[in-house]
């Protein structure tokens, strides 16, 4: 059936890209009257992205240098009498073997053991696939697969920093009728994760409101209702180790800039968030998640300190978001994917900046527990520190590129210690 599947939709995108002379013919028209100048109208989904990464970690004898190429085909057409259809096709291909994708257990030796982990495994695959339809005022209803970014993806997102997405299956409402306010509200029965592991062994419900009650201040309340006993995050060492994962979080959030004068600005952010077990999960699932920072703008610079804490359950369990962008916290070094039973309190300072059209970033993390856990020596609070840098660089609208270079350093071994390591990515990417 997947394989019907993909030969349709690459006979589907090859068609369209065969029709560049009536996409010139039809450039005039205000709206498609066809389904022929809706293609023809419509625009690409389709970006290359070569990424080579270099992973360094104290407990591996060998390190991972890993050069792989993400190329995604894809075309959404023009919106007829209220519809609209995207497809697009993924395909990630591995140029060498000196890496542990996490599914091969062969080449280059016993992987497992002698090379770090570079989740960017081969795959070929449907990677969002959707009808949209706008019917109503100020409504968009969108029924396949598709890509989600919730605020700052802390809970809902698609991963897009690795190579494989993660995307979500099932129909999603979005609805914008009352000035500065959107309502988005979605019913999932699967999704992808980045791994290409394939879950659906139950569904997601999400509401999520947002108020923008300045242009960039914002007001959100989110409910998501995680009904998969096996989500990815069940492993005993590396997760929470239960059979049912199944969860309900409610939260509420403030961030955004204010303006001070043509030069400054404030940054802001608070939230709070709780977790239980939700459809039958593990009656451990008891924790609670609190963000603050603040900050100040510059021009093209700001710098600002945040607090954030993945609450600890006595020991028994913590704080989890297995539907998130989790790259983004906690060190983009991705040492804390899953959060420790002992739970998870990060102190970082972030500086962002422009330097001769090159973007620049950095953040020093303070990674500690939230409750004391056992080490060779005792107790201890401090899991480690880490140095994130960053540059990226836009050479026009379609070339872009970028240099990361992440530094975890362990300050007390426990059971699941994360060890010493070092990454640096270099990244090109092509967009149409």
């Amino acid at each position: 059936m997947n394989r019907t599947i993909n030969t349709c939709l690459l006979a589907v995108i090859s068609a369209l890209y065969a029709l560049p002379t009536l996409a010139d013919a039809t450039a005039n028209v205000v709206a498609p009257n066809t389904l022929i100048e809706a293609i023809a109208m419509g625009k690409p989904m389709t970006s290359f992205r070569l990424r080579y990464e270099n992973v360094d970690q104290a407990n591996k004898s060998e390190q991972a240098n890993a050069l792989t190429m993400r190329s995604l085909i894809g075309w959404q057409t023009q919106p007829l009498n209220n519809f609209s259809i995207a497809a697009q096709l993924i395909n990630v291909a591995r140029f060498n073997d000196n890496f542990y994708d996490t599914t091969n257990t062969v080449f280059g030796g016993n992987t497992t053991t002698n090379y770090p982990s570079v989740v960017d495994p081969d795959y070929t695959g449907i990677n969002q696939l959707y009808l949209d339809w706008t019917g109503l005022p100020a409504t968009k209803l969108r029924v396949g697969r598709q890509s989600v970014k919730l605020d700052n993806v802390r809970f809902i997102g698609n991963v897009e920093y690795r190579q494989i997405m993660q995307v979500f299956d099932g129909i999603a409402v979005e609805n914008k009728s009352i000035k500065d306010v959107e309502f988005y509200a979605a019913h999932f029965e699967g999704l992808r994760r980045i791994t290409s592991q394939y879950i659906n062994n139950g569904n997601v419900d999400i509401a999520h409101a947002n108020w923008k009650y300045t242009p960039t201040e914002s007001l959100t309340a989110y409910s998501y209702f995680q009904n998969m006993p096996n989500n990815g995050f069940n492993s005993a060492t590396t997760g929470t180790g239960f059979a049912n994962n199944s969860s309900q979080t409610f939260g509420i959030r403030a961030d955004g800039s204010h303006k001070v004068n043509a030069d400054w600005k404030l940054l802001y952010t608070a939230e709070y968030a709780k977790q239980d077990a939700y459809q039958g999960g593990d009656s451990r699932i008891d924790a609670h998640y609190w963000r603050l920072g603040a900050g100040a703008g510059f021009g093209n610079w700001s710098a600002r300190i945040d607090r954030e804490l993945l609450s600890s359950n006595n020991n028994l369990y913590g704080f989890q978001t297995p539907l998130a962008t989790g790259h983004l916290f906690q060190g983009l070094g991705d040492s804390f994917l899953t959060t420790p039973k002992n739970g998870i309190e990060d102190t970082f300072i972030t500086v962002n900046g422009k330097l001769l059209n090159v973007q620049l970033s950095a953040e020093y993390h303070w990674l500690n527990s939230d409750t004391n856990f056992n080490t060779t020596v005792g107790t201890s609070n401090h899991y480690g520190k880490e140095l994130d840098l960053v540059a990226g660089y836009n050479y026009d609208k379609s070339w872009s590129g970028k240099l990361e270079y992440f530094s975890f350093k362990e300050d007390a071994v426990y059971a699941s210690r994360k060890p010493d390591s070092d990454k640096f990515m270099a990244t090109v990417m092509y967009t149409f």
